[in-house]
């Protein structure tokens, strides 16, 4: 598959190198390398970054095409990184996880204390970059990790539950995965000094995107292999996480084979075969039209702040992420 628009602006080589090496700087702990290495395992296991992509993307929507951002920008979408992966080492512990992008995940290899303590400290670093950014990212990261926190709560309480609505699954992955981007994408317009109606118009786009990505992600947790996804198809249903496509597919007539299925002690012939009863039930398909929903908010709403390169690229990033799940369902 081709990869994301993001990558391949003017200055992507340039603002890559910059990203990862504002994280790993931020991190580093002269005379600690325990709680350094704890604190960089998961950034040295990679990752797609698309969070700091997005506030450098935002930026450049105001600058010439081929301009690079300023530093202060990265930073500010390394600060909203930070609190994605100290989440990560929170969502690990919560989940008993083994592996996170293909490595040992932090709780497997130094123990749940010591990940939640590290995932603190990430979250802590985050929150001085955004000090050093101005009281308004400051305030602003605080409160994206508060929606993080309210939509983490609000998928727990709806464990299990075969009950669980539209309306209480759209406010759960605003809260988790949606608040992080639309953060990226202010953190970008605010910081490159942006007027208040673009920053606001970079916010929704970030809060579109990120709504369709935590839809694909959904329906790819169903969809794609276990190979393709680094762990088993289908976990989510089997932690007790009904995401939208399991949503559709209890409310159609198939939802009668598949509610039994769905218990806190769910068996390997009970995952298979509730897999195969979503896939093959029209949750996919409906899932996939509400993402494509938000992907084409989405580009109208960039489409009106610019239509330089960066602007480009952050709507043919929306594509991307519709025909990553294309590639997999067909």
């Amino acid at each position: 598959m081709a990869a994301n628009p993001l990558t391949t602006l003017p200055t992507s080589v340039g603002d890559s190198e910059r990203v990862e090496d504002t994280l790993l700087s931020t991190v580093h702990i002269d005379g600690d390398p325990y709680l350094t290495e704890i604190a960089s395992h998961l950034i040295k296991a990679g990752g797609k970054r698309l969070r700091p992509r997005f506030a450098i993307g935002a930026a450049a929507c105001a600058l010439p095409d081929g301009e690079a951002v300023h530093l202060d920008v990265v930073r500010g979408g390394v600060s909203v990184e930070l609190v994605h992966i100290g989440s990560l080492y929170h969502d690990d512990v919560m989940d008993e996880a083994a592996l996170r992008r293909q490595v040992e995940s932090v709780n497997a290899r130094w123990g749940n204390l010591r990940a939640i303590l590290a995932g603190d400290y990430l979250l802590a670093k985050a929150s001085e970059i955004a000090a050093d950014l101005g009281v308004e990212v400051a305030g602003l990261l605080a409160t994206t990790i508060s929606h993080l926190c309210q939509g983490q709560v609000g998928e727990l309480q709806t464990m299990y539950d075969t009950q669980r609505s539209e309306d209480q699954y759209f406010p759960s992955i605003e809260g988790k995965t949606a608040s992080l981007y639309a953060a990226a994408a202010r953190i970008g317009g605010i910081v490159s000094g942006q007027s208040r109606v673009a920053i606001d118009s970079l916010t929704e786009f970030g809060r579109l995107y990120g709504m369709a990505f935590q839809v694909v992600d959904d329906i790819l947790d169903v969809v794609a292999s276990d190979e393709q996804l680094g762990k088993p198809a289908g976990n989510d249903m089997m932690e007790g996480v009904y995401a939208l496509p399991v949503i559709h597919t209890l409310r159609s007539p198939a939802g009668a084979e598949l509610r039994p299925l769905l218990t806190e002690d769910m068996s390997e012939s009970d995952r298979l075969a509730a897999i195969e009863i979503v896939r093959n039930g029209p949750g996919i398909a409906s899932a996939h039209q509400v993402a494509v929903g938000f992907v084409n908010e989405a580009k109208d709403v960039i489409a009106s702040v610019s239509d330089n390169d960066a602007a480009n690229a952050l709507a043919a990033a929306c594509d991307h992420l519709l025909a990553s799940a294309t590639a997999v369902t067909g």
